[in-house]
Parts: C-alpha cells; structure tokens; sequence
C-alpha cells in the first residue's frame, strides 16, 4: 500500500503557525511536543483528514527562508476554496499576502498564490463551472 501519510511544514514559530492554520482552513492540532533533538513539534490534521507536521528548528539548526518564487522540490500546496476573492481578503485579514493575481489555469479552474505567515507557500483553487 502507498498513500501520503502527511506533510511536514518547518517554521521559526511552530505554534503560531498551527494556530494560523486551524484559523484559516480548520486544521486540527492533535499533539504538541518538544522532541528529544530539540525542536517543537505539532501534529495538526486537515478538514480532509490529511496530517500536516509542523516543528520549528532542531537545537543549533538555522533553517533557510522562506521564498515566494517557484523552486524545484515541494514548494506549495494547494486548498480548494468556494469563492477565490473572498478567501484571499479572508486570509489577509489572517496575515497572508497574495504574491500574484488569480487567474485561470484550466477551463473552470482559477488559482492564486498566497505567501502566509511562516513564510509558507499555498495555492488557492476555485472550480467554477465553464
């Protein structure tokens, strides 16, 4: 069997960016830990049900920033929203900042990228009838 069992967020301020999440898209947080090397550790799960680690630096490590440009790797991922406009003000209201105008990628399909605190890449998605 092979199915994604979660995704891992790094950041300077764990806790305020599980709190972040639960805010903005109902993330749950199901645990929050300080492991043995060091670092904060919460486990947060998704409205969908998908698990999203987020921990802070381990003792002695210095993570790289944030970017708001594409990169090769997992540089973002993406939330399904209703109505496009009314969730990019709802999330700035929250601290996001939108990093390029919506637009459409695929017939009834518009997206836009969010740079949110934590300096965390998302896309938003709104599926719209064509």
């Amino acid at each position: 069997m092979h199915e994604i069992n979660h995704l891992h967020i790094r950041s300077h301020r764990p806790r305020e960016t599980a709190e972040w999440f639960a805010r903005a898209f109902g993330f749950e947080i199901v645990s929050d830990v300080v492991r043995p090397f060091g670092d904060r550790f919460l486990r947060c799960r998704s409205r969908g049900g998908l698990m999203v680690n987020i921990s802070g630096p381990r003792t002695g490590e210095i993570l790289a920033p944030g970017m708001t440009a594409t990169y090769v790797g997992l540089e973002h991922f993406g939330v399904t929203v209703d109505r496009l406009e009314h969730e990019i003000a709802r999330l700035a209201d929250l601290g996001a900042e939108l990093v390029g105008a919506p637009h459409v990628v695929d017939p009834g399909v518009r997206i836009c990228f969010l740079m949110v605190p934590g300096h965390i890449r998302v896309e938003l998605m709104e599926v719209f009838a064509t």
